[in-house]
């Protein structure tokens, strides 16, 4: 799909405020309310666009332990890879799931309560795993950044 300037601002805006009404938006990114609503449609239909969600405070919702966690497995056939993903995509605190080269096979983003809530986790998904050789974890003591934003070419 070709993005033109129109499609850039549209895309911009969108990452600053994914809220904004058609009408606003349309206004931020100088295009006609229709030309927007279409243009819209399109990027989602092409999945330049992949969803709209709202960014929680995971502190103020109880889940501030954030966790990046390395996995090696043991095996690592392709049937082995994707058994191991299926299974923790499943689960709600695996924020990101990243197969990685080279080093571990996976790195996840975890975002749990607490270290009990953490433990449990591990339990459930790493220790009762045959596959799982090595689990190595890191915990976040200060988040710097956290921009989820795409740098977009120009047009």
């Amino acid at each position: 799909m070709t993005l033109d300037s129109a499609d850039l601002r549209i895309l911009d805006c969108l990452q600053d405020d994914a809220s904004l009404s058609n009408q606003d938006l349309a206004r931020h990114a100088h295009v006609s309310p229709a030309t927007c609503l279409r243009r819209v449609k399109r990027l989602l239909d092409g999945g330049i666009i992949e969803r709209r969600v709202a960014l929680l405070s995971a502190e103020k919702l109880g889940a501030g332990l954030s966790a990046i966690v390395e996995i090696t497995l043991d095996r690592q056939g392709a049937e082995h890879l994707m058994a191991f993903e299926s299974k923790v995509l499943t689960e709600a605190a695996v924020q990101q799931c990243y197969q990685v080269s080279p080093g571990p096979d996976f790195v996840l983003i975890l975002q749990v309560p607490d270290m009990v809530a953490y433990q449990a986790l591990v339990m459930r998904l790493f220790t009762q795993d045959a596959n799982v050789r090595n689990v190595k974890a890191f915990f976040s003591v200060r988040r710097g950044k956290f921009e989820p934003r795409i740098a977009l070419p120009r047009a």
